[in-house]
């Protein structure tokens, strides 16, 4: 299976030299690495090629990585049925430029573009429907950012006097703490406090 999916590769990126950057096998599983304004004639070439026929949109997710320049890649996971085969196409982007839309060649990536415009904030061009899907129309930022705080912003709470939800500034109740992590056994004092006493009656 290997070797065929290392043909398969090696197949795309003569037929679509000018938008694959690059083929790579991970792990025994096709990668493609595409030049972002490429993303729909590559979609469209690996639905509809005969040695392809990957019919089947798996899903569509987003990764950050907050130290590059383009730190956000945008990954589509594709299963065809008729050859029993995976293949992982990737783009990367940055936080202003928009990623084409694949929703004209595979409807079912219009929710899957939605959770990644709403979880990481990537933009896709050309969506139907581009909105949160997870969070609240209200919510601010992006939480799957690697830069979001693990508090958010704000916080949901019922008022019993308002008799509704309200929305306020995160308020921790406690400060906090950094823990070290240790074993029980070792952070074990030798003598604790109150053993000086049975010293003195033994004595």
């Amino acid at each position: 299976m290997t070797q065929a999916l290392a043909d398969l590769g090696e197949y795309i990126s003569k037929s679509l030299s000018d938008d694959v950057l690059d083929v790579c096998l991970v792990r025994d599983e096709l990668c493609l690495i595409v030049h972002p304004a490429s993303i729909l004639r590559v979609m469209i070439f690996l639905k509809n090629d005969a040695k392809c026929l990957t019919k089947v949109l798996v899903d569509v997710c987003g990764v950050d990585y907050p130290t590059r320049n383009k730190r956000f890649d945008v990954v589509y996971n594709l299963l065809s049925m008729k050859h029993n085969h995976r293949i992982r196409v990737k783009v990367s982007t940055d936080e202003d430029t928009p990623v084409p839309s694949v929703t004209s060649v595979f409807p079912s990536a219009g929710w899957f573009e939605r959770e990644c415009w709403d979880l990481f904030g990537i933009f896709f061009s050309e969506h139907p429907d581009l909105r949160r899907i997870l969070t609240d129309y209200g919510f601010n930022g992006h939480p799957l950012r690697k830069d979001f705080p693990l508090t958010g912003f704000v916080e949901l709470r019922y008022d019993a006097e308002q008799r509704r939800v309200v929305q306020e500034p995160v308020h921790l109740n406690q400060e906090f703490r950094t823990f070290d992590f240790m074993s029980p056994w070792e952070g074990v004092q030798s003598q604790l406090p109150g053993d000086e006493k049975a010293d003195e009656e033994a004595s």
